[in-house]
């Protein structure tokens, strides 16, 4: 049962669980994560084991499915990044991509659990023409309820994160119950720019050893206070709200030990060509970028599934060993913390991280709206109830 001390989300495609952790880090309680994706399940079980985790295609559920899931209750938010290759701007765009659908349902689920506001995240290419319309017509289904804000784009870099990553986000409230929002709510105010050193420079290299599924290593540095370790890695290293985490990933981060230090093993010839890319400039042949202490990681791609290929995505370049970076290097430059556990294949956690929404990021949105969010229910849901009808009627304006 959900605590009475924290407002409640339902997070759609959810994914490993990027944009929940957020949430939870924002003082929100996950009571549903769905996502149909069972490998995806699996990581977020491991690390929302309060959560109730369906394993379900979001457009079949309907409104019986989440009385049987949650009972009465309402959620006050819900939260969602539906699947965007079909409007990337990196590779093939297909008008006709059955997941650009998707985007429909996750409004249509908006519709269905009637929360108080909600969240969406997906790629720039939604503002394209073409793309823009599809993001208007499902907008449309909810617009005479909500008011909307955006669709805004963000930046990760700007929220704190050692990534460069754009994403559109499209909020929507309930005024009845949500004090008003606008776009420069959502605006980063005085962050401090975090750099591929602050992110990755106390993390140990790969493991030769490669010992247990998940590959866990020891900090060269244990004294979170020494002068090697930035605030950003010493809040990497902390644990978890006792609500969060697997309990062997917590019980180890505590000994000083993280997960997601596999080796990738390249040839001799790759390895010359990787020691040989200066930082901050791409190698020729591959095309991976090679990061600079100094700078910001390229946007972290996620590759296919096994329903498209199972094509791996590129891996930045470490910048002082000649390879790819690790899984918990990637995850550290995306802003998941050290506690948070994958796959214990490399390919899965770089798609999970690669798909997923920056914690950083998700954290800063619900922030803005928690303070906002009315928690006492019996002095909104009465004049709500009497107003909705007439918005329908009259739907309100974006707020841009």
């Amino acid at each position: 049962m959900p605590s009475n001390s924290r407002p409640t989300i339902v997070d759609l495609f959810c994914g490993c669980g990027g944009f929940g952790l957020g949430a939870e880090l924002a003082g929100f309680q996950t009571v549903a994560a769905v996502d149909i994706d069972k490998d995806l399940q699996a990581a977020y079980r491991l690390n929302f084991p309060e959560t109730k985790a369906l394993q379900a295609d979001i457009s079949n559920l309907t409104k019986e499915t989440w009385a049987f899931s949650l009972g009465d209750l309402r959620p006050d938010g819900v939260i969602g990044g539906p699947p965007c290759q079909g409007f990337s701007r990196i590779g093939r765009r297909q008008k006709d991509d059955p997941r650009n659908s998707l985007i429909a349902h996750f409004f249509r689920q908006v519709a269905v659990l009637q929360p108080k506001f909600f969240v969406m995240e997906n790629v720039e290419g939604l503002l394209d023409d073409g793309n823009l319309e599809n993001l208007e017509a499902a907008l449309a289904t909810v617009s005479g309820q909500y008011q909307i804000v955006g669709p805004m784009v963000v930046n990760a870099a700007h929220f704190g994160a050692a990534t460069v990553r754009k994403r559109v986000v499209v909020v929507g409230f309930d005024p009845n119950e949500i004090s008003s929002l606008c776009e420069s709510d959502f605006q980063p105010e005085h962050s401090i720019p975090t750099s591929v050193r602050d992110a990755i420079g106390d993390l140990p290299g790969p493991s030769v050893q490669q010992q247990g599924e998940y590959v866990w290593s020891r900090y060269p540095v244990l004294d979170m206070m020494a002068p090697s370790v930035s605030a950003y890695a010493r809040h990497m290293r902390e644990v978890p709200p006792p609500h969060l985490g697997w309990s062997t990933a917590v019980d180890r981060l505590a000994h000083g030990e993280a997960s997601g230090f596999a080796e990738t093993i390249h040839t001799r010839v790759v390895t010359e060509r990787f020691g040989g890319t200066p930082p901050g400039r791409v190698e020729e042949v591959s095309r991976y970028p090679r990061l600079h202490w100094e700078g910001l990681c390229p946007t972290l791609r996620a590759g296919t599934g096994r329903d498209r290929g199972s094509f791996q995505a590129m891996r930045p370049i470490h910048p002082a060993e000649p390879r790819v970076i690790t899984v918990r290097e990637a995850a550290r430059l995306q802003g998941f913390p050290d506690w948070f556990t994958f796959s214990p294949a490399k390919w899965h956690s770089f798609r999970m991280i690669g798909n997923s929404v920056s914690p950083i990021v998700a954290k800063h949105l619900l922030d803005a709206i928690k303070p906002r969010l009315s928690l006492d229910d019996s002095q909104t849901q009465v004049v709500a109830a009497e107003d909705r009808s007439s918005r329908r009627a009259h739907p309100r304006r974006r707020n841009r």
